[in-house]
């Protein structure tokens, strides 16, 4: 089951474990709180872009009853990792991994087939002070194999009229992140800062868009990480599953 550099982690939920190697690129609390975030109602079939090692996928499968989930992974390293995760759970019937590009997505799936979308998306713009482009981790980080408009634009062709589109991001790209929802009729709904500590600058935004809604967003409470260095706040402590 597992491959050199390979570690399985406990994910404090159903007894699900996930696949990760530290070399490649390990999930953060980003995808943590996308997964606390975002909402699938019973019966939903869910898409998650760029999914990495399943993080996405798995959390969701524990969180909420949508009846099927699938992550679109353009790496095969890390999509073969997260097949793998699949079957490490049993999720078989529940999960599907497809290998594939962002950019190419409305060819992979029918239009309009999914009622959720999430996206943790790379944050950086370009390949500014990139070292290896080809770097998994810079590949996860940096817009080089997609761009925040080729995921809202693919977001938009496979929602469904009514489905929503969930987000993790940085506030330095917001303006971007709005200019670019309403551009494909994605109207944003909900917004949640993240604070690593009360008095610091927010360091991660979560979005909701639907596809086709009227507009009016809510502005959540700002969620807090740390309530002092290495001791998280009870919300964080309750989406790790401590």
């Amino acid at each position: 089951m597992l491959k050199e550099n390979e570690r399985i982690d406990d994910l404090q939920r159903n007894g699900y474990r996930i696949i990760q190697n530290p070399d490649r690129f390990c999930f953060g609390m980003d995808a943590v709180l996308l997964a606390g975030f975002a909402v699938a109602k019973e019966g939903s079939t869910v898409l998650d872009m760029g999914t990495g090692t399943g993080i996405l996928p798995i959390l969701m499968e524990a969180r909420t009853k949508a009846a099927h989930l699938t992550g679109l992974e353009i790496q095969e390293e890390s999509a073969d990792m997260a097949r793998r995760s699949v079957a490490l759970n049993g999720l078989e019937d529940k999960i599907t991994i497809v290998t594939g590009d962002i950019k190419e997505a409305g060819s992979l799936f029918d239009a309009a087939s999914f009622d959720v979308i999430t996206c943790n998306p790379p944050y950086m713009i370009g390949q500014h002070g990139l070292v290896n482009p080809e770097d998994a981790k810079a590949i996860a980080r940096h817009e080089i194999l997609c761009t925040l408009e080729d995921v809202i634009g693919q977001a938009a062709r496979l929602l469904r009229p009514g489905g929503n589109f969930f987000m993790v991001h940085r506030p330095f790209r917001l303006t971007d992140i709005i200019a670019l929802l309403r551009q494909y009729r994605l109207e944003p709904k909900r917004m949640q800062f993240v604070y690593p500590f009360v008095d610091k600058e927010p360091n991660m935004v979560l979005v909701e868009a639907n596809r086709g809604g009227k507009p009016r967003m809510k502005v959540e409470k700002p969620l807090i990480i740390y309530k002092e260095p290495g001791v998280y706040m009870p919300e964080i402590y309750e989406l790790y599953g401590y």
